[in-house]
């Protein structure tokens, strides 16, 4: 009888354990994320290296056969033109937004405190609404991210020097992927102010943590091909 229940517990926890790895798996058509970390600040080693990073993350995450693109502007390239044309998923397969202009149109994209997910499913520390004001959820506040990118998805000037700057020798434009802060309603996702500097530790005072948006260029294909997959 006790062999029996200590079977009867192992295969319980077993089962759970299978089914917590089944819940952190992305969906198949999950083609935006933002990203869990990125160490490095602005210095990303230009657009190959932010992209790399963007790609490297995905592929943890069990995504990887997509061809995943960082949103950054650079002052030759627009962010916009980099990501491919939509629709955009999350994590959960959510929708994000169904096309280019979609997503630079403030109330049609969903890109949100609750939406806005990384790699992994989960959320940084973001702002909640408490009492009817704009508070952290938790800190250190993650809810800067880095874009280098006007509002309708154009190059702005601060990039941090086309990601080659870690310092505090040069800035970039931040969007707040919770839509919450400096101003009252929707604030921008990509373009609500630039950072103190290109450097962690220029970053953390405004409530970032260098963390980039990913999005995959070819984001309709990759979806079928994961969907193809699981049906057989």
């Amino acid at each position: 009888m006790i062999n029996r229940k200590a079977l009867a517990v192992a295969m319980a926890v077993v089962g759970f354990g299978a089914y917590t790895v089944i819940a952190q798996t992305p969906a198949a058509n999950m083609s935006f994320f933002v990203t869990s970390s990125n160490p490095k600040g602005g210095n990303l080693g230009g657009l190959a290296g932010a992209d790399q990073v963007c790609q490297a993350l995905a592929k943890t995450a069990g995504a990887g056969n997509k061809t995943w693109r960082a949103y950054l502007s650079t002052s030759t390239v627009d962010a916009k033109s980099r990501i491919g044309n939509g629709p955009w998923y999350n994590f959960k397969g959510e929708l994000i937004a169904q096309n280019v202009a979609d997503l630079h149109t403030a109330d049609k994209n969903k890109i949100s405190g609750e939406t806005a997910l990384t790699e992994k499913g989960t959320l940084p520390n973001y702002l909640k609404m408490v009492d009817g004001k704009a508070a952290p959820a938790a800190q250190p506040l993650q809810h800067d991210i880095l874009t280098g990118t006007n509002e309708d998805g154009t190059k702005n000037a601060d990039t941090c020097n086309n990601w080659t700057v870690g310092d505090a020798s040069a800035k970039a434009m931040l969007g707040h992927a919770d839509r919450l802060g400096r101003n009252p309603g929707l604030n921008s996702w990509n373009a609500i102010h630039a950072s103190q500097g290109c450097g962690q530790e220029q970053l953390a005072p405004t409530g970032g943590a260098g963390m980039l948006y990913c999005f995959t260029a070819n984001s309709h294909d990759a979806g079928i091909r994961g969907v193809a997959v699981l049906c057989g």
